[in-house]
């Protein structure tokens, strides 16, 4: 049986969702501060749709659109977490239209939350959006 689009992948599940391997999910994790997926006791990862859109932008826009490293690295800092999922919608269909729109809240005001501060409370809206959603389809069933 197939996941749902908003059940958490593996690092085996997102490396093949994404076509890389495993190795270098961990090794983006070492170079962008905006990839955090969670872990669980023993450090497993667990990647959420938001995680797989950002990766899917992340991969974009180093193997389709040939940015380095540092490149992705300025971009996010740059232009924030949106464009960087914008790159992986157009280059993959899978990333999630939900992530793009909890990302467009970096165009709100920073004032004085540094960026990995807000990187983080984004990805923990976008989490209990899901829960929300999850609650209100068990509402509705009931």
């Amino acid at each position: 049986m197939a996941k749902g689009p908003n059940a958490f992948r593996t690092i085996s599940e997102a490396a093949d969702e994404l076509g890389v391997p495993q190795h270098v999910l961990r090794f983006w994790e070492t170079k962008f501060s905006f990839i955090r997926p969670m872990k669980r006791a023993g450090g497993r990862r667990f990647y959420r749709p938001q995680d797989i859109a950002v990766l899917s932008g992340v991969r974009a826009l180093l193997h389709a659109e040939g940015y380095t490293i540092k490149g992705v690295q300025k971009l996010h800092r740059e232009q924030g977490l949106t464009h960087v999922i914008a790159a992986g919608l157009g280059d993959n269909g899978s990333a999630s239209l939900d992530a793009l729109a909890v990302a467009s809240l970096d165009s709100l005001p920073r004032g004085d939350l540094a960026d990995e501060a807000r990187d983080r409370l984004v990805l923990a809206l976008d989490d209990l959006q899901a829960v929300k959603a999850r609650l209100d389809g068990l509402l509705r069933g009931a």
